[in-house]
């Protein structure tokens, strides 16, 4: 009888120590996911933020401003534009 409590006994130490050890586990892997979660959180908000600051660089207006004002381009008469067909060659 007694035998078979200290065999208990062991079993029981045994396991609440493996489960002491889990909860730990669990723990530290709970703070690791809410630190990769706030992570993710500002990368999309950066994310979202050079999203609108390409939107800003890209407009139309910008870029013609820039062309007529750093490059001196403007656009060109109807008589200056030149339209190009599709070459056909004869011999495929």
């Amino acid at each position: 009888m007694r035998s078979s409590t200290a065999w208990l006994l062991v079993a029981v130490l045994i396991t609440s120590v493996l489960v002491i050890e889990v909860r730990h586990r669990s723990r530290l892997m709970f703070a690791d996911l809410q630190a990769l979660q706030a992570q993710r959180d500002a990368l999309n908000t950066e994310w979202g933020q050079l999203l609108l600051e390409e939107g800003a660089w890209s407009q139309h207006r910008r870029i013609e401003n820039i062309a007529r004002s750093r490059l001196s381009m403007s656009m060109p008469a109807p008589g200056q534009i030149v339209v190009l067909g599709e070459r056909r060659d004869s011999n495929p």
